[in-house]
């Protein structure tokens, strides 16, 4: 949802697309197609440089739109299964937390430029977490799996 705006961004992953809201009106705007990737559930938004961050999961994939034009800007390889995705505005930067057992660390460079930085392993099927920007900190749930104890893990950011 934008803070200095009135839309809200919906996935639709069922439909491969984004739906846009009007929240005074309460309806549907436009759409914006992923392209060929679906699984697009996890979603962040740089508001400042106007990008919306899409996590597919088939193929897994990053898709930066452009919210002023529903355009995809850029396409970045994650790693699979991806459940959340959060915008670092302090450090221009996407972390993807990703059930292959990943984070994905994302740099941008600009608003349509964007690198790896960095894989940081965590458990398989850990890919539910929440970011802190206060603390500098992520934090991953981590399942049960055999002998895999459930926990809460915390990442540092630095």
């Amino acid at each position: 949802m934008e803070k200095n705006g009135k839309r809200i961004f919906v996935n639709v992953p069922d439909s491969r697309h984004v739906a846009v809201i009007d929240r005074d009106k309460g309806q549907v705007i436009n759409t914006w197609k992923t392209d060929l990737a679906f699984g697009n559930f996890p979603m962040a938004l740089d508001e400042t440089n106007r990008r919306l961050f899409l996590g597919c999961r088939m193929p897994p994939r990053l898709l930066v739109l452009n919210t002023e034009s529903g355009e995809i800007t850029a396409k970045i390889d994650i790693s699979g299964d991806t459940d959340d995705i959060f915008y670092d505005s302090k450090r221009h930067r996407i972390y993807a937390i990703c059930g292959a057992g990943k984070i994905d660390i994302i740099e941008q460079t600009s608003a349509d430029d964007y690198k790896v930085l960095a894989k940081i392993d965590t458990a398989n099927g850990a890919r539910t977490g929440l970011f802190v920007p206060e603390r500098d900190t992520i934090f991953v749930a981590v399942p049960h799996r055999g002998s895999q104890e459930a926990e809460i893990r915390a990442y540092q950011i630095e």
